[in-house]
Order: C-alpha cells, then structure tokens, then sequence
C-alpha cells in the first residue's frame, strides 16, 4: 500500500445572480435555442460588483474543509488555480489563507488558464509525496465576468463565475491521486487569450478566441492524454468509473468521450447549469456529484482540462 494524495473533502460556490440565455442581451442577436445547440449551455452564474475572486474562492474553501472534518489550521500549503485574481500581487491564495486564519505553511497561485486546477492539484499531489505538506487545499476560483465582451456573442454566452475546492492529504491507501499528465504548446497561445496585461497595455482585456480550432485541439489533444495516462497505469477504459471534464462545451465533452470508446453516460456534466468557470469547473462539478451521491469512493475518476496556452492535462484517481 503506497504513499498517496488522498481527498478528504470538495466544496463549491456560486454567486447568487443567474442569468439565463434569454436573460443576456437582445443586441447579441442569438437565442436559447442557437446557444444551448452549440454549447449545452442554458444559464451561468455572475458575481456581483463587489465580490471578488477571493470571496468566492474562500466560500469554497470553508466548504471543502468542513466536508474534510478537519481544522482550518491542519492546513499547510494553500493553492488557487485562476486567471482572474484580485490583484497583481499578492496573489489570491494568501488572501485565502488570511481570510481563513491560516498562519502555517505557504501559499501561492497557478496560472494555466482553463487547465488551472489540473497544474494545481499535480503541484499538490509532489509536495504531499514529497512530505513537504500534509494538508493541500487546492481552489479553483474565477470571475470570468470581468474579462468578457458582452457585445461578443462568440465568447461572453459561453462563461460564469465560480469556485470549487478539494483538500488533499497524505495517506498509506489504496486510494487517492494515482497519476497526473501536463502538457503545454506555446506555438498556439492565439487560439485561446486575453488581450490585456499589466505588462502590456495596462487593461484588464477581453477573452479572444478562435472557437473551431480550439475545438480541434481540445478533442485531439484530450483522448490522447487520457490514453496515455490509461496505458501508464495498466489501466483500461472499462476500469474508469467517471470522466469529470472540464466544463467547456458539450460538444467537446461528447466527442472526447465517443473518440475514446466511453459511455457519454460516465461523463459528468455541469455546464449546463454553470456555464464554462474555467479553473473553477472541475471542483465544482465533482461538489455536484458527491452531494447528488454520483460519485462514491472506491469510484475511479478521471479528471480532464484543456486551456489557453494551450495548456492540458489529465489526472486519474481512485476516489
């Protein structure tokens, strides 16, 4: 029996304010109908003006531990994964970890674009095999809303705001994180960005995107991740329990599935209700399946995200 990252508790959040697709602008000129064909997508999550990505990201986080059955100062390394933080610096996990009264350990965020939560729990998962940390609670966090062209219809119909947490530990199991895939390709960075920075143009920005061959790349780019980290493991596609994907379009998820040889009926799916959260997607999607009691433990799931950069992954873990 090995040493391993085991989750001893999930949390999510979301803002109070929905808006439907036939909530969203007239000017966009699109429908429920055009959208929820193309995306699955029927109605996402907005924080409101004051709350920032820390607030939803701590909400989350209170949730996790308490599931975990632990105090909030077991906690020795805080990660977020987010691309839309409160501030340049300090980074949004030491606001967390203050908020939370946490005076231990270290904190710090990832930035992997939709991938984000994928890159987090891999860095989790070493500290904790390495016995750097014992307690990791890792975030996904996101507020997406402050970065979109609500004029664009191509992209601002497509993304919410949310947040979603897991708490890692190490133990002696025969369960727990069995092994993570992380991939980038920088010669795509286009397909998928901001055209803001701080560095740059001094502007918050707004998500661009060139949606049909983001498309391409994530369904190639995602089966044979998931394949390879199968075949790693002596692991088969039968063996696989669930696929928590990250919730882009379900599209992409239904043909990632269908190209793999997997039941659409194994893959989880939020993004009707959530919209794509980004980072935040994968946590929030496997909070929905414990407290809908989908998922149980001994289950083996896969965890699957692509993002801009490009940027993907894919972790396998007995639950």
């Amino acid at each position: 029996m090995k040493f391993s990252s085991y989750i001893l508790g999930c949390g999510g959040y979301l803002p109070k304010k929905i808006i439907t697709n036939n909530d969203l602008p007239k000017k966009l000129n699109t429908t429920d109908e055009w959208i929820k064909t193309r995306t699955g997508i029927c109605q996402r999550y907005i924080a409101n003006k004051k709350q920032l990505n820390s607030d939803l990201g701590f909400e989350a986080a209170k949730k996790a531990i308490k599931n975990s059955k632990i105090n909030n100062t077991e906690i020795d390394l805080v990660i977020v994964a987010t691309s839309t933080p409160d501030h340049t610096f300090p980074s949004t996990a030491t606001k967390i970890q203050g908020k939370l009264g946490i005076k231990k350990g270290f904190a710090f965020d990832v930035q992997a674009a939709c991938s984000g939560f994928i890159y987090a729990i891999s860095i989790a998962d070493n500290y904790i095999k390495n016995k750097q940390a014992r307690n990791a609670l890792v975030i996904g966090s996101e507020v997406f809303s402050r970065i979109l062209d609500w004029n664009d219809r191509s992209t601002c119909v497509l993304f919410g705001d949310g947040a979603g947490a897991i708490v890692l530990t190490g133990r002696k199991k025969n369960s727990g994180i069995i092994s993570t895939e992380l991939y980038s390709d920088g010669r795509f960075y286009d397909l998928l960005y901001v055209d803001g920075g701080v560095a740059s143009n001094q502007k918050a920005g707004h998500i661009k995107m060139k949606g049909k061959e983001v498309f391409r790349h994530a369904v190639e780019k995602l089966t044979n991740c998931i394949e390879t980290n199968l075949k790693k493991n002596n692991l088969k596609k039968n063996d696989i329990d669930w696929i928590i994907p990250h919730q882009a379009n379900k599209r992409i998820m239904d043909m990632t599935a269908n190209k793999l040889g997997i039941s659409k009926d194994k893959v989880l799916v939020t993004v009707d209700k959530y919209a794509n959260t980004s980072s935040a997607s994968i946590p929030l999607t496997l909070d929905h399946a414990l407290s809908k009691k989908i998922v149980k433990r001994g289950d083996i799931i896969v965890f699957e995200a692509i993002g801009g950069g490009l940027t993907w992954g894919c972790s396998i873990l007995k639950y």
